[in-house]
């Protein structure tokens, strides 16, 4: 099982996002999600959180809110932890990601761009000012099968 984290730095009513263009094998490839990745060895969620949005920004975090925590669970791929978190202030310039393009998108438009189904569902939960959640989002190839919010199977 992987642990990794995934960061929405927020401005103006949008979202700094990465289109996850530049890795071949990437399960991720032509998708848009947030900042993130996995954890090191001995990294808390903070610790990784700030690494990763630095390593792919070049920004450095200042403000920050642990969201949630979303299971991922998949016939493809290692079952994943995902510690979410949403960014509301940073200091440093912006610099190129080795990933994919960075880009600053309006949260109104990010359901209209190639995202993972899940994605949606913590996407919401985040724009409503849900309290902390737990979320498990279980993939059969990239389609949704299962969801359950903080234990309690939600309707897909």
């Amino acid at each position: 099982m992987k642990q990794t984290t995934l960061c929405y730095p927020l401005r103006d009513n949008q979202y700094l996002m990465l289109h996850r263009v530049k890795k071949e094998q990437d399960a991720n490839k032509d998708k848009w999600i947030g900042i993130g990745g996995k954890f090191l060895d001995k990294e808390s969620p903070e610790d990784c959180l700030l690494r990763e949005v630095k390593e792919e920004t070049g920004l450095t975090l200042t403000a920050w809110q642990y969201r949630g925590l979303v299971t991922f669970v998949s016939d493809k791929w290692e079952t994943e932890y995902m510690h979410l978190f949403t960014a509301s202030d940073w200091v440093g310039e912006m610099t190129d990601c080795d990933e994919g393009e960075l880009a600053w998108v309006d949260c109104a438009a990010v359901e209209s761009l190639p995202i993972w189904e899940g994605d949606k569902i913590f996407l919401r939960l985040m724009a409503e000012g849900a309290p902390f959640f737990s979320l498990k989002l279980c993939y059969e190839g990239e389609k949704l099968v299962f969801a359950a919010l903080n234990g309690q199977e939600m309707a897909l």
